[in-house]
């Protein structure tokens, strides 16, 4: 008789700080109506993409087991989400393993937060670990999980992208998946050792491509390459969450021996923490990156400016101007900037029409209580040059042929900038948002964004230079200005004396 595997999808990467709320609705970003997806819904915006689920279906054709893929929801980054997220995933999922389930295949985030759990995804395995305590359970997260003792606890195999930006989400899957198919098998024995360290990495200093993080995760990968452990994953975490598992993290499974997990593991965590200073990001004023970035000599391409403490990738609401004026008010020309969500100005360009010369209040909409910032907005005159419907395909190596939808959105050209303004909010990791506004933002001698790291997907084989902007926003790389209360303390570098939590090795 053939295996019945279920698979499931819930995303959602919570910024505790950000004002931007999570509602269900949000979940279904990536499909035709509000909300989840279920049924064939969820086949049809998966499949063939780059993600960790759609490796699942690939890897249950190849093995003619039965799939049902019961629930998929992913929402931007925002606020904590409502609990009845984790209820309609857990039901839904819950009701499918009851029909009779051989393995179970998750595609999580792994830093989600709701109004009444710290740990989303640690509430929810525990959920289906109680109706099924025995049944064998793959997880895929994100670099930036924060990893708790409930999510290890209740789950077979874990794996966790090695890449940011996340190129490497499909291959993800197929690592969790393989090993969870080689224990189905009987032929291995997966043990898995973890651990986190009490500190706060920078998003800006500790991507895998770049140390001091990249000659870690390298160690990491070779080990699992050469077959000395099944599956080696580091965790960069996600540092906007004020809960107490936050921190840096890293996870190893063993065929059979977690003595040998946790030797490796604990190597790897202890040359972690001794680089711990280097994770730091270190801010300059505004005004200092745009005049730094309009010094840099002419050449090929555009000089990238990254706003990245507005980053709705991060929970940002995209609508801080803060720099965008500052670009302004030194005169940077031949530039295109953006997406920045603004829905009510969108309604009025689109109001106004193509050719339109309007003067109005863009951004600064949103206030930000836990920061103690009022949204300020900024006052710009330009044309009105394109109107779409916010829609492409990307083609980029992040998201690989995912359909977006950012909606209705507007190019306004002030002579000087062309600013995409859009409904929605979205992290540009793919030019697709400006090439469906008729921009091409190769073109251009500056270009200017709201991203951190995942930009480098779609915009670094464009870019001449770099300078990264630190404006105000709920996803600065400035941790004193947050009001922790709930994270653990000591917590390095906002307690720069912290002590190390790795057991002794002698």
């Amino acid at each position: 008789m053939a295996q019945r595997w279920v698979v499931a999808v819930l995303r959602h990467e919570t910024n505790t700080f950000s004002p931007v709320a999570t509602p269900v609705r949000d979940f279904g970003r990536v499909g035709p109506t509000d909300g989840p997806a279920t049924g064939q819904e969820t086949w049809r915006f998966y499949r063939d993409t780059n993600n960790p689920v759609a490796a699942y279906i690939d890897l249950a054709e190849e093995e003619n087991v039965e799939l049902d893929f019961p629930f998929a929801g992913n929402a931007h980054p925002s606020a904590p989400a409502p609990d009845t997220i984790l209820d309609l995933c857990s039901e839904a999922v819950i009701g499918s393993i009851e029909k009779g389930c051989d393995a179970l295949f998750l595609d999580l985030h792994g830093a989600m937060v709701t109004e009444g759990f710290d740990d989303g995804e640690g509430e929810l395995l525990r959920r289906f670990r109680k109706v099924a305590p025995d049944l064998p359970i793959a997880v895929a997260l994100d670099y930036h999980t924060n990893l708790s003792a409930a999510i290890v606890d209740n789950a077979t195999v874990i794996c966790g992208y090695r890449t940011y930006p996340h190129i490497d989400m499909y291959e993800t899957g197929l690592r969790a998946g393989r090993t969870l198919i080689r224990a189905l098998n009987g032929e291995v024995s997966p043990m898995m050792a973890w651990h986190s360290l009490p500190v706060l990495t920078h998003m800006n200093r500790h991507a895998p491509s770049m140390q001091p993080m990249q000659a870690v995760m390298e160690r990491a990968m070779k080990a699992e390459a050469d077959g000395s452990i099944l599956n080696a994953s580091l965790f960069g975490g996600f540092p906007l969450s004020d809960i107490p598992h936050v921190g840096l993290s890293g996870i190893v499974v063993a065929d059979g021996n977690k003595d040998a997990a946790e030797r490796f593991l604990f190597d790897l965590m202890q040359e972690l923490w001794d680089k711990r200073d280097e994770f730091v990001f270190e801010v300059e004023p505004i005004e200092q990156s745009v005049a730094a970035a309009m010094g840099i000599a002419p050449g090929d391409g555009p000089v990238m400016l990254i706003d990245h403490g507005d980053n709705c990738g991060s929970g940002g609401n995209q609508d801080v101007m803060a720099v965008l004026a500052e670009v302004i008010e030194q005169g940077l020309e031949n530039v295109c900037a953006g997406p920045f969500s603004d829905p009510e100005a969108v309604a009025s360009l689109i109001d106004a029409g193509i050719g339109a010369e309007v003067t109005l209040q863009l951004g600064g909409k949103v206030d930000m209580p836990a920061m103690s910032l009022v949204g300020q907005p900024v006052t710009v005159t330009g044309t009105v040059r394109r109107i779409t419907d916010g829609q492409f395909t990307v083609s980029g190596p992040m998201f690989t042929g995912v359909r977006m939808n950012i909606g209705r959105t507007v190019v306004l050209d002030t002579g000087r900038i062309e600013i995409v303004i859009s409904e929605g909010r979205f992290e540009p990791f793919d030019q697709g948002c400006f090439t469906h506004a008729g921009i091409d933002p190769a073109r251009k001698d500056f270009v200017l964004l709201k991203s951190r790291q995942h930009f480098r997907a779609g915009f670094e084989p464009i870019a001449r230079e770099i300078v990264m902007v630190s404006g105000p926003g709920t996803c600065t790389s400035d941790y004193s200005l947050f009001p922790w209360k709930k994270s653990r303390r000591p917590l390095y570098p906002i307690d720069p004396d912290v002590e190390s939590n790795l057991p002794s090795q002698s």
